[in-house]
């Protein structure tokens, strides 16, 4: 489709700004995070010069390819898993990686499997749920892997291949009992159905990390409470845990077979293709559901379309003041990648659950211009 001319704009600028930096060669034996923090834009420049205030952390990672090796150069900026931050539906990656290796251990199922949780009007098969996911960040399509999962097993199987710290412990959108996930009606063909009981998770101990009460006050039941909000119960998915997963799907070979996902070479690909597909590639409006709603770094904050040759493949969240991006970005026309993560905290009122957070005049802009700033930099030290 040929790209609009505010698109093509923006390509501009960003070929403009790695023309800019190829006159500092210099930039490309730098940290690159700090060069990125240090632009005049003024997306960014608001944020950094208020950075204590917008609990921001960076994980940004080279990827050099030398005969059959991959070498990754990480470089961070204020990550710290001692800092909590809410990971919202970033935790749905890993609910679907879970997912797809736990199908691998029954010959009865696979991703294609209908399905509906007892009680649900709605059947789905895992395939659809993955999908859903990643195309719209859909909270009841997470919530009915949990069912088929339970979050004990969710977390060892991150564990298990290296990806900690991490605790899932609740669902997303509503909240229930969480120590008990519902059965699941499977059909095995069109007549015949079988019920997958539920399981008992352990009641999750309260996190002891920093940053656990945000905020002044938060609403509950329409009513105003005038104390910090209290995450020490909520999911915990830090981003160094999001990175090693994002790292461990996209080259697995790089890791030894006890850090790899049990994944078929066929389950891999159909997660990958989920992963970068954009909402109008999997039947979404578009003009609901435009290229950037689940695409924060780039194009978080323009409703053009992401053109053919820019691959993202990535799992975004946000909830209570919090934005979150973990990608895998890759320019076909110019053959560069590499790896991007952040957060970024947004609440200026300091009240939590009143749905009024700058996402749209902070959050969003930051993160999608560090996203174009990073791709600049990258398109300038593929040229030296």
């Amino acid at each position: 489709m040929r790209l609009k001319l505010h698109t093509k704009i923006i390509f501009l600028l960003l070929i403009v700004s790695a023309l800019l930096y190829s006159c500092k060669e210099k930039v490309v034996t730098a940290n690159p995070i700090q060069f990125v923090l240090n632009s005049k834009n003024e997306k960014i420049k608001r944020v950094i010069d208020s950075v204590a205030q917008f609990e921001v952390q960076i994980l940004y990672t080279q990827i050099e390819h030398k005969n059959d090796s991959i070498i990754f150069i990480d470089y961070n900026f204020q990550v710290d898993s001692q800092n909590y931050f809410y990971p919202a539906s970033t935790v749905k990656f890993p609910a679907a990686v879970a997912t797809l290796e736990k199908l691998n251990k029954n010959d009865s199922l696979n991703r294609n499997t209908r399905f509906y949780v007892e009680g649900d009007s709605i059947e789905t098969t895992f395939a659809r749920a993955i999908s859903e996911i990643f195309a719209v960040s859909n909270n009841d399509a997470n919530n009915r892997l949990i069912e088929y999962l339970g979050q004990e097993d969710l977390n060892r199987r991150m564990k298990k291949r290296g990806v900690s710290p991490i605790r899932i412990s609740h669902r997303l959108g509503y909240h229930t009992d969480d120590t008990a996930t519902t059965p699941l009606v499977i059909y095995l063909n069109d007549s015949t159905t079988m019920n997958y009981k539920g399981t008992i998770n352990p009641y999750p101990n309260k996190l002891m990390l920093n940053n656990l009460k945000k905020g002044i006050g938060y609403i509950e039941d329409d009513s105003l409470i005038s104390e910090p909000f209290d995450f020490s119960l909520k999911n915990y998915y830090p981003i160094e845990s999001q990175h090693a997963l994002l790292k461990r799907i996209i080259f697995p070979e790089y890791f030894n077979k006890e850090q790899r996902f049990n994944l078929t070479e066929n389950q891999r690909n159909f997660l990958l293709e989920a992963m970068h597909k954009l909402p109008r590639e999997v039947g979404y409006d578009p003009t609901t559901y435009f290229d950037g709603y689940g695409k924060y770094f780039m194009y978080g904050d323009t409703k053009e379309e992401i053109p053919n040759y820019i691959k993202i493949y990535n799992k975004i969240g946000g909830a209570y003041g919090t934005l979150t991006d973990c990608a895998y970005i890759v320019d076909s026309n110019s053959g560069i990648e590499f790896m991007l993560t952040s957060t970024i905290y947004a609440n200026s009122n300091k009240i939590l659950n009143d749905n009024t957070y700058d996402y749209n005049t902070i959050a969003l802009p930051f993160l999608a211009e560090i996203g174009r700033q990073f791709y600049a930099y990258e398109l300038n030290r593929k040229s030296h």
